[in-house]
């Protein structure tokens, strides 16, 4: 049986303050999005967790929010963090063993298919990241029966 991807995600997008808060209502919004068209939210909501936590650390302006947007072609998630700092470009870097940050390119660069970086009107930058979107499994029915 051929099971299609939901193409439901495009376009959607949503600004968010540049905060530690802002960050996780990313990751919780594309999770709680990516299950309501019946797409896995793993590894997509992982990567949208360290885009958003860069946009607000690094890319942090006052008063200037940072952009989510998702959106699925043909079985293929994009995921796009736009900030105000395009003045400073991500660069995966091996920290130091005993540092408490500064992997979260590193888990991209595992997790996406790809990504990368395109500049925006100045002062914008976006980092970029496809990931590969799967149907969620399906639950059992209410007495262990097969869903249909």
């Amino acid at each position: 049986m051929n099971q299609e991807i939901s193409t439901r995600v495009p376009n959607f997008t949503v600004r968010l303050s540049p905060t530690p808060l802002g960050a996780r209502l990313a990751r919780l919004l594309a999770t709680e999005r990516l299950r309501s068209c019946g797409l896995t939210p793993d590894p997509a909501a992982l990567v949208v967790a360290e885009l958003a936590a860069n946009a607000a650390v690094h890319g942090r302006v006052a008063g200037r929010d940072f952009r989510l947007t998702l959106y699925a072609v043909a079985g293929t998630l994009r995921i796009e963090v736009t900030d105000t700092r395009g003045d400073r470009l991500p660069r995966p870097a091996l920290p130091a063993p005993d540092a408490e940050g500064g992997r979260g390119l590193l888990l991209v660069e595992a997790l996406a298919d790809r990504w990368g970086t395109a500049p925006g009107p100045p002062p914008r930058k976006t980092v970029w990241a496809e990931v590969s979107c799967a149907p969620a499994p399906r639950e059992p029915g209410p007495r262990g029966e097969a869903p249909r």
